[in-house]
C-alpha cells in the first residue's frame, strides 16, 4: 500500500507527504470501531486522515477532529477531508496531543488511534518517519492519559497495538481509568499467533467483563470472509 494514493470506495487517500502510508491496521481499526452517530470525535495521530475519515463515512453527524504532530501530514489529511464527501464534518490540528489534551478536557465521545509503538533501537534516519513509527514522542503512558482527559464520562477509546503491546498498553489505560470493555486478536492465518490486537476502552462506569474475540485475515491462503465482511464498506 505504500503507492502515492489510495482509492476506497467513496473517497481517497492521497500519501505522498505522509510518512506512514495507508495500511492493514489502520483500515482493520476503522472498520472495527464502533463510531457515535453524533457527537465529537477524535482520531490521534490522524496522519493520511484515514480514520477520521472512515469515522465521517460511518456516522450520521459527528464532527471529526484528526490530530497530527507533523506539519506535512497534517496538510495532506487536510486535503483528503477537504476531497471527501464529509468534508463539512472534519478537521485537522497540528499539534503535539501531549499540548492538545490540555485545553480540551471532556470533549470527546469518541477517540482512536492508530499510534506509533516500535521500541527498538533501530531508527529510521527520517525525523518524520521516527515520529510517525516510535513511541519516543507519544509513550502508551501518555497516550492513555491523554485520551482519559480528553474524554467524557462514559467515552470510547480504540486502538490497534502489536499484540505483544496489549498488556503495557492495558496496564497504562488502568491506571488512567481507562476499561477494557473489547478486544479482538488479529492472525493472518488459522494457527498462527496473533501479529495485532484492537482494543475497546471505556472511560469510567462498570465494565463487568471483556468481550474477546479473533479475526483471521486469510483462510486457506485467501482472503477471509469475516475480513471481507468487515472492511466491504471500504475495500474497492
Amino acid at each position: 500500500m505504500g503507492k502515492d494514493s489510495f482509492d476506497f470506495k467513496r473517497f481517497t487517500i492521497k500519501q505522498d507527504s505522509c510518512a506512514m502510508k495507508v495500511g492493514t491496521d489502520g483500515v482493520l481499526l476503522g472498520a472495527w470501531a464502533n463510531i457515535p452517530g453524533e457527537g465529537m470525535i477524535a482520531d490521534i495521530g490522524t496522519g493520511t486522515g484515514l480514520l477520521a475519515i472512515m469515522a465521517a463515512q460511518k456516522s450520521t453527524s459527528s464532527n471529526i477532529v484528526g490530530i497530527e504532530i507533523d506539519i506535512e501530514a497534517a496538510q495532506q489529511a487536510e486535503h483528503n477531508m477537504k476531497n471527501s464527501p464529509w468534508k463539512d464534518r472534519l478537521s485537522v490540528v497540528c499539534s503535539d496531543v501531549n499540548d492538545f489534551y490540555h485545553s480540551h478536557q471532556a470533549e470527546f465521545d469518541c477517540i482512536l488511534s492508530n499510534p506509533p509503538f516500535f521500541i527498538e533501537d533501530i531508527k529510521s534516519s527520517k525525523k518524520q518517519r521516527c515520529t510517525a513509527r516510535h513511541t519516543d514522542s507519544l509513550s502508551f503512558k501518555q497516550l492513555a492519559i491523554a485520551v482519559s482527559v480528553m474524554l467524557k464520562e462514559n467515552g470510547s477509546f480504540c486502538v490497534i497495538l502489536p499484540y505483544t503491546a496489549a498488556q503495557s498498553f492495558i496496564a497504562e489505560s488502568i491506571n488512567a481509568n481507562l476499561k477494557l470493555k473489547r478486544r479482538t486478536n488479529i492472525i493472518t492465518k488459522a494457527g498462527a499467533e496473533p501479529k495485532r490486537v484492537m482494543m475497546e476502552f471505556v472511560k469510567g462506569g462498570n465494565i463487568e467483563s471483556t468481550e474477546h474475540s479473533q479475526l483471521a485475515l486469510k483462510v486457506d491462503n485467501e482472503i477471509s470472509e469475516e475480513y471481507k465482511n468487515l472492511t466491504k464498506d471500504f475495500y474497492l
